[in-house]
């Protein structure tokens, strides 16, 4: 799977970006120049394309090819329109609910995530251009092929799809231990979306600040944190318990 989503070598990286290729990420050599390097990370920035500059080791790993400084990661999904999405969503007289993933950054939780979403009935899940995990062939194994059927949509930053469900009537839920109301005090009944963290920072504390309520999940051991997948699961879980009860 994962050569199947990679190309290789500066102009085809530039001609797949022209042909409106839909890129994951691109991986550039540490001190690449050129003329082409240029004509690359030019298109990069207009498009806010996901890069890094990365050790020509890093990425001989990656190809055994060819690769002229630069490897990208070609998205085998087609990503949505949040407005569209929301929209139809809305028209179509389901109850919204939605997921915002804040920069997660382990391909197996992002793929576990999208599994339980599916599963769950999530609309739509959105995430950050840059920053997050890339849909690659580990997030689609182990979506267990979830990536194929959930909507998945990519934002500047967060704080837009936020502000777009707001003004679009849908409460936004923050999954943080950095508040005193539980996860079981809230209602989610009406029209939601559930913002979920990073496994090391959690949600960026700018989010935090605009969110219309704050949830956590209660913790009995040592341990003061659970795995970013298995608390989405849990919050997840607690809208369909609220949704489909007497």
């Amino acid at each position: 799977m994962q050569n199947q989503t990679q190309i290789f070598g500066l102009r085809a990286i530039i001609e797949a970006i022209n042909s409106g290729e839909t890129i994951d990420k691109v991986f550039l050599q540490k001190g690449l120049r050129g003329e082409l390097s240029t004509e690359l990370e030019s298109l990069l920035r207009k498009h806010a394309i996901n890069s890094s500059y990365v050790p020509i080791e890093k990425l001989n790993r990656l190809t055994k090819k060819n690769h002229q400084g630069a490897v990208a990661n070609i998205s085998p999904i087609a990503f949505h329109n949040l407005e569209d999405l929301v929209i139809n969503v809305v028209e179509s007289g389901k109850t919204p609910l939605f997921l915002l993933l804040d920069q997660l950054s382990d391909v197996r939780n992002f793929g576990a995530i999208i599994r339980t979403a599916d599963c769950t009935g999530v609309n739509g899940i959105i995430i950050q251009k840059k920053g997050g995990a890339p849909i690659n062939g580990d997030t689609i194994k182990t979506s267990a092929g979830a990536v194929f059927k959930v909507p998945i949509c990519k934002v500047d930053h967060i704080k837009d799809a936020v502000f777009y469900m707001q003004a679009s009537g849908i409460k936004v839920i923050a999954a943080t231990e950095k508040t005193d109301a539980l996860l079981y005090d809230l209602s989610f009944k009406e029209p939601c979306a559930i913002i979920m963290g990073s496994e090391g920072r959690g949600i960026n504390p700018s989010t935090l600040k605009v969110v219309d309520e704050k949830a956590k999940l209660p913790l009995f051991g040592d341990i003061e944190s659970l795995n970013v997948s298995v608390a989405c699961g849990a919050f997840l879980y607690e809208v369909v318990r609220q949704r489909t009860a007497p």
